[in-house]
């Protein structure tokens, strides 16, 4: 006898991102390298968004996502944004929770100026100037 294929579904999860994202899968040591760099260049980029106003894209997030775009190969921010959706490990990476919503595409537009001045950051630690 088979089944219906009509699953009970929970309004809940009790798995975390974490959980869910392969002990062994490549982006595990890729983001424990971001972490680190972004750790170190948090006090510098925090400087480049005020505290006054809506609050913006965290900084570290938009990077990471643009990280994922290059070595996955998406070709816009809008299928970007599309993958961040529904992809549970590009979530876990980017530091997305399941519930929360995505960022439309023109985020990326937005904040260009400040992603520039954390890339140079980036390449260049001691030479870069906000």
């Amino acid at each position: 006898m088979s089944g219906s294929g009509q699953s009970s579904r929970s309004p809940f999860s009790y798995v975390s991102l974490e959980e869910r994202a392969p002990q062994r899968h490549p982006l595990r040591r890729v983001r424990s390298i971001v972490d680190e760099a972004l750790e170190s260049l948090s006090p510098r980029f925090e400087e480049l968004y005020s505290r006054r106003g809506r609050p913006s894209a965290p900084p570290a997030r938009l990077f990471r996502a643009l990280l994922l775009q290059g070595l996955y190969s998406v070709r816009s921010e809008g299928r970007l944004m599309e993958r961040l959706d529904f992809d549970l490990l590009f979530r876990w990476f980017v530091g997305l929770e399941l519930d929360e919503r995505v960022w439309n595409a023109t985020t990326f537009t937005k904040n260009q100026g400040p992603l520039r001045t954390l890339m140079s950051f980036a390449e260049y630690p001691d030479s870069a100037t906000v």
